[in-house]
């Protein structure tokens, strides 16, 4: 959508370039834009909604952006993008045997109920990717999983 927008103001851009004359009192300003160059993989998904129709009340597919669309548009396929589900419950996470939190990120923060599950109250504590971190309500032992590659999880911490 940017490129064709960009594309459309360009001739104008051009012509007013070329025909004005430069004075003291007036200038143009002219702007360039560089396009990224295509990997050859599949576009990625579109994240802006179409909008309201004039006259109408927009639904929230409609109206939604980003990840909360993201998440619209997977629960209408029945996918279940982010994964919410539990972590194993049935054993206590031992340093030899921690239980792994899958993570795209070298942080997250963890819920544990103890095991079995439900038998204390939930306490939350961060775990890193190079630390086991240890609850200190049962003693289970968590650590990362990281599912990325170690750079992509680390380019927003520089």
């Amino acid at each position: 959508m940017f490129k064709s927008a960009a594309r459309a103001v360009r001739p104008a851009i051009l012509a007013a370039r070329s025909s004005s004359k430069p004075s003291t009192s007036t200038y143009i300003r002219s702007f360039s834009t560089t396009f990224r160059v295509s990997s050859g993989g599949p576009p990625p998904p579109q994240l802006y909604g179409e909008g309201g129709k004039p006259g109408q009340v927009p639904t929230d597919v409609d109206q939604a952006t980003g990840l909360e669309r993201l998440q619209l548009l997977g629960d209408l396929e029945g996918i279940n993008i982010f994964d919410d589900s539990p972590l194993d419950a049935s054993r206590i996470g031992t340093k030899a045997n921690p239980i792994q939190v899958p993570s795209y990120d070298v942080e997250r923060i963890v819920g544990c109920t103890g095991s079995p599950a439900d038998s204390h109250d939930i306490l939350w504590f961060n775990v890193k990717k190079d630390k086991q971190s240890r609850c200190t309500e049962c003693g289970s032992v968590y650590t990362i999983d990281l599912q990325g590659s170690v750079d992509a999880a680390d380019h927003a911490h520089h």
